[in-house]
């Protein structure tokens, strides 16, 4: 699907292997550059159309359009293949983990940290974890299936078919979420942030494997790009803690509470995910993939809707860069737990 995915089998990429590194680096980065350059960090913040910041708009799409590149739409004509997978994929994503992450970030921001967060800066939290909970993994479940020796053509048929529910489902999903949890939902911008950044780059995507043609030239030109995602996300971390260094430097702890119910949330649906896959006798080179699918998020897109909806300086962006701080180290950790229990899965689809 991408250079990392046709590397070798149970091989991550460099910036794969060193994801929380690189962020952490962007993160400390970002704070000394907003402490030593605050103007500049506010000039890019100011970069504003219709609530769109264009610098930032720019470096989302470096990252999330490489993605879309390797997402064959063809590859849905395989929703008959073995559908229990899919099935259980969408059922997890789209009915279930959105539900949890909301329900959690309102058990921990509202009640369990309350005498520590204030209840602006609660909600704020509440907000980046909802939108992370609403946007399932796109572009490195490729790595996660890969190292779990994954069925790769499935776990495309999963990530395309979860890529045209997300055109449709992600807005509605957030804003009943947002509104539930008594947050104000601007519909305008969530309409256009999702537009813009799931569904633009979505068609862009198709257009440019049309354009190249062969199997050869799609995977050369997502190995040419690649780099692209890598640069964005740094940039865009790198810019949102210049903006969040203030209270980063005098509240540290923030960031550890944020990423408590991240965890919680994380493990608990790859167990739901995996357990109902095991039930099920789904083979393990689609039920682990189909467990990382529901895990994992694309932080991409929460980044950039978070940022949309609330501001580059808002606690939501903040919410949602930690589920990328804490994201590679837990996902290993399943990749590992998922290789050791492969021999209780049967082989084939029964």
């Amino acid at each position: 699907m991408t250079d990392t995915c046709a590397a070798k089998p149970g091989v991550l990429g460099a910036f794969e292997r060193y994801l929380t590194l690189w962020v952490a680096l962007a993160m400390i980065g970002g704070i000394a550059i907003g402490t030593v350059a605050p103007a500049l960090v506010q000039a890019i913040a100011a970069a504003e159309v219709a609530s769109i910041n264009l610098v930032v708009a720019v470096l989302i799409w470096a990252m999330v359009y490489p993605m879309m590149v390797s997402v064959d739409f063809a590859a849905v004509a395989g929703v008959a293949r073995q559908p229990r997978g899919l099935f259980l994929t969408l059922a997890v994503n789209w009915l279930i983990k959105p539900f949890t992450m909301a329900f959690l970030a309102v058990l921990f921001f509202d009640h369990v940290f309350a005498p520590w967060i204030a209840p602006q800066d609660a909600a704020q939290y509440t907000a980046g974890l909802i939108l992370l909970g609403a946007a399932p993994c796109t572009a490195m479940v490729f790595v996660w299936s890969q190292l779990t020796r994954g069925d790769a053509t499935y776990t495309l048929v999963q990530v395309s078919v979860n890529d045209l529910v997300m055109v449709v489902a992600f807005a509605p999903i957030v804003a009943l979420l947002l509104g539930v949890t008594e947050i104000a939902v601007p519909w305008q911008t969530l309409l256009l942030a999702t537009a813009l950044y799931v569904a633009l780059p979505l068609a862009a995507g198709l257009a440019t494997r049309k354009l190249l043609g062969s199997p050869a030239a799609i995977a050369q030109f997502t190995s040419r790009v690649k780099p692209l995602s890598a640069m964005g996300l740094v940039a865009t971390v790198a810019i949102l803690f210049g903006l969040q260094g203030e209270v980063i430097l005098t509240r540290p702890l923030v960031i550890a509470l944020i990423a408590a119910p991240i965890l919680i949330q994380s493990y608990g649906i790859f167990a739901i995910a995996y357990g109902a896959a095991f039930a099920l006798k789904v083979p393990h080179r689609i039920a682990a993939p189909c467990a990382m699918i529901g895990t994992s998020n694309f932080f991409e897109l929460a980044v950039a809707v978070a940022i949309s909806l609330f501001g580059l300086n808002s606690g939501a962006a903040l919410a949602t860069v930690v589920g990328v701080l804490v994201e590679v180290p837990v996902m290993l950790s399943l990749v590992a737990f998922a290789n050791r229990t492969r021999a209780h899965f049967p082989e084939a689809e029964t």
